[in-house]
């Protein structure tokens, strides 16, 4: 991967424009209410019981890093990429620059099925991203989870999510993930998430609402 690659950061108007051809996209991050708004402990119950299931829309750019273990002695890899994500309900198109080592590269998914297009690849297609991404790059990642997080909230399938004295979200589990997340100030919508899995995958999202 180039330098010249990798210190692009990518015009968001341009960015959301384009995905904007394929979906449609509402300008602006809304902001979601967190679970259970209300003064409540620190531990969320009933697993995201008054969680609404239905995803809004929101448009963020931003980076991301992934690091998985190395197949022999050489310990971990990584790659980055910046990107422009854009949300509606359960579909999202992704654009990616600088993408993992496989060059400049869409995501979409329709709520059923998902596609990844890029110049090394081609066009792939899945039933999810997460097995997308791994067929693609073979990094792992928690995808479908990622619009309730960034959004500020579990995903209906996430356990143990914690609140801090603010009542916004900073820790959930999600199968063998575990995310953190990190605010600026009082924003109620994170601007880092980290998501680990005890096998040594990591991801980290740094986000532009």
């Amino acid at each position: 991967m180039s330098a010249s690659t990798m210190s692009y950061k990518p015009n968001k108007l341009a960015l959301l424009t384009a995905i904007a051809t394929t979906m449609v996209i509402t300008s602006g991050c809304q902001s979601l209410k967190t679970a259970n708004a209300t003064n409540q402990p620190t531990t969320m119950q009933g697993q995201n019981a008054d969680q609404p299931k239905k995803l809004e829309s929101f448009n963020i750019t931003g980076k991301i890093g992934v690091t998985t273990p190395a197949n022999d002695t050489s310990g971990t890899q990584g790659g980055s990429a910046f990107y422009a994500w854009g949300q509606e309900n359960d579909r999202f198109a992704i654009e990616l620059i600088g993408a993992l080592g496989i060059g400049k590269t869409n995501i979409e998914y329709n709520g059923q099925t998902a596609t990844l297009v890029s110049e090394k690849t081609g066009t792939l297609t899945a039933d999810d991203p997460e097995t997308l991404l791994k067929k693609a790059t073979g990094w792992q990642a928690p995808i479908s989870q990622m619009p309730y997080w960034i959004s500020g909230r579990p995903a209906p399938s996430d356990s143990a999510p914690q609140l801090d004295a603010q009542n916004r979200l900073i820790s959930s589990v999600n199968g063998d993930w575990s995310a953190s997340f990190t605010y600026k100030g009082n924003d109620k919508l994170p601007s880092k998430i980290s998501a680990v899995q005890p096998q040594g995958n990591k991801v980290v999202m740094t986000i532009n609402h």
